[in-house]
């Protein structure tokens, strides 16, 4: 009887004009605040993208061209998105305050994810890798696909995408294969103890010149390498492109086997004698 008595008291009227009132105002704000706000993001997405085209078709570091377009979007539209709310009527300098609360309390949760995003700055800064560089870290190798704040993405050579915090790669080793134009590639062969060491090595240096792809200076290196328990070991040293490092090294694997073969030079491998007593 109560409840009854309370719903006839409520001003229906007054309840429908403060409704149209709010709708007229705040409402009405926010339905333009909404409406600014995607054709804006969708404005900035296209200018950048343009730049960002543009851009790469001058002579310019692919990684600060991607780290400048992804901030320089990220940050216009936080301002997009500050304005419309003091456009709305929500107080700013109160919701900075909330907004500096939090980001205390959620840094100390994520302290590690802090140092990734530190390692990300100083990779960005510093540059010991870019965009399309060969790197190994962290029991990691692979290309470098794309450097964002808190990961770098890194393509194998089985196609799989590593992604490895910027924290790790910050403190710890990173070898760049990338950075010279040019790389040595190693290579040992075995030969049996009898071998004739000098014609092996004159087939082992046919091999080499055959090969355009190898560098002729600085000139392949060819000599002995350890005397090991079963055979000798030359130790194979030619120069190439940076780009041409896989297929060299295959090419001496397999044409110096050939040749090995063609001449009769033994490759010897472990054997091992058994002797059975009655």
């Amino acid at each position: 009887m109560f409840l009854e008595n309370e719903i006839a008291q409520i001003d229906w009227k007054q309840v429908l004009d403060t409704v149209v009132n709010w709708c007229t105002t705040t409402g009405l704000k926010l339905l333009i605040a909404l409406v600014v706000m995607f054709f804006s993001f969708k404005i900035i997405n296209f200018i950048t993208k343009k730049i960002y085209k543009r851009i790469q078709k001058k002579n310019i570091d692919k990684t600060i061209v991607r780290v400048l377009y992804t901030g320089t979007r990220f940050v216009l539209k936080v301002v997009i998105l500050v304005c419309l709310v003091g456009y709305v009527g929500i107080e700013t300098a109160s919701l900075s305050a909330v907004i500096a609360s939090l980001g205390v309390g959620i840094s100390l949760a994520v302290q590690g994810t802090l140092s990734n995003f530190a390692g990300g700055m100083i990779i960005i800064i510093m540059r010991p890798f870019k965009l399309g560089d060969y790197i190994t870290s962290n029991g990691q190798e692979g290309t470098v696909e794309d450097i964002k704040l808190f990961y770098t993405h890194i393509v194998t050579n089985d196609n799989k995408v590593v992604y490895i915090p910027n924290g790790n790669l910050a403190n710890n080793v990173i070898v760049n294969a990338s950075v010279k134009e040019t790389r040595r590639v190693d290579v040992i062969m075995s030969v049996a103890y009898d071998t004739n060491l000098e014609f092996a090595k004159n087939l082992i240096r046919s091999v080499c010149a055959k090969n355009e792809l190898i560098l002729q200076s600085p000139e392949p290196f060819i000599d002995i390498n350890e005397f090991a328990a079963s055979s000798i070991d030359l130790k194979v040293r030619v120069w190439c492109a940076s780009s041409n490092y896989w297929s060299i090294y295959h090419y001496l694997l397999n044409e110096i086997k050939n040749v090995f073969d063609e001449n009769n030079i033994e490759i010897p491998f472990n054997q091992l004698d058994v002797n059975l007593k009655k």
